[in-house]
């Protein structure tokens, strides 16, 4: 956890660091340019402590946004996607993970960052799917940010890995669970 944290930001471990993170300006470059060409950003991290230097950063460059965490009210959630969809002048959506990662639907942004990379890809792909919902009409740009020779490298790499056996799993033409019978898959889960 704390390799990941340094890659997000070395202050996510080392309270005292007062120097730049190469990531994060990297992030608000390309949340720049992206606002620039009038497009509107889901931006999720496994990390609430990040959106903190994130939001600084916001602010400094008069880029509005909001903010959704686990710590936000279940109450105010639906207020807060219809705002960031609706509202043009919003450009950001500030998303945790795990606080948004099912059951919103955010067709307002048409980019999504993922700052960092979670363990599980599914968790990053449901949040991206937020995008992918009735009402997007336009096409819709994914960013993940990883930290060259890191452990967010190691991650993504066990993420395409993950990925590729699941789809040989499932491939009709290729498993062996196509080859087995009945009685077979009967014995496998009785």
């Amino acid at each position: 956890m704390r390799l990941r944290q340094i890659c997000c930001h070395p202050k996510l471990f080392l309270q005292d660091y007062e120097g730049e993170s190469s990531k994060l300006t990297q992030c608000i470059e390309l949340i720049k340019n992206t606002v620039e060409s009038g497009h509107k950003i889901l931006l999720f991290s496994g990390y609430t402590s990040m959106f903190e230097m994130i939001e600084k950063e916001l602010k400094e460059n008069k880029i509005s946004y909001l903010k959704l965490t686990g710590q936000t009210k279940v109450a105010d959630r639906i207020d807060l996607v219809d705002k960031f969809n609706e509202d043009e002048n919003i450009k950001v959506f500030l998303i945790s993970l795990k606080a948004g990662g099912t059951g919103l639907n955010l067709t307002g942004a048409d980019v999504v960052i993922h700052y960092d990379p979670w363990w599980n890809l599914s968790a990053e792909n449901q949040a991206t799917d937020r995008t992918y919902r009735i009402g997007q009409k336009n096409n819709v740009q994914v960013y993940k940010l990883i930290t060259k020779n890191s452990i967010e490298e190691k991650i993504y790499e066990l993420q395409q890995k993950k990925a590729k056996l699941a789809d040989n799993m499932l491939s009709t033409q290729n498993t062996f669970i196509s080859q087995l019978s009945k009685e077979d898959i009967m014995k496998l889960f009785g």
